[in-house]
């Protein structure tokens, strides 16, 4: 009978889906800045960035290192799933205000 319930057990969290197990990350856009600027990711994993824009403006993630585009509407969240990446530094920036800068620090 404990048999079973092991072998039921493994099963079940087997079938949980990648996604759920994908690391997260909140970058917001505020005053035409991300916030935080940088952040850090591990290497080899899948990764989930969350991007919230919480201007007035609509905004567009863009990264041509990570071959990523997606608009953001104002007080939207979007999510942007990248990797698994290699070690380095990654640009991402608002293509609707390219000064905006940031970067996924993989390491």
């Amino acid at each position: 009978m404990i048999r079973i319930t092991a072998v039921s057990l493994f099963l079940l969290l087997s079938a949980i889906p990648a996604w759920a197990k994908t690391p997260q990350i909140a970058i917001v856009l505020r005053g035409h800045q991300f916030v935080p600027v940088d952040v850090t990711a591990p290497a080899g994993t899948r990764i989930e960035l969350r991007v919230h824009n919480a201007q007035k403006v609509p905004a567009e993630f863009e990264s041509s290192s990570l071959h990523r585009e997606q608009v953001v509407t104002p007080g939207a969240t979007i999510r942007v799933y990248v990797g698994p990446l290699s070690p380095g530094r990654y640009e991402f920036f608002d293509d609707f205000h390219p000064a905006t800068r940031g970067h996924l620090v993989v390491k």
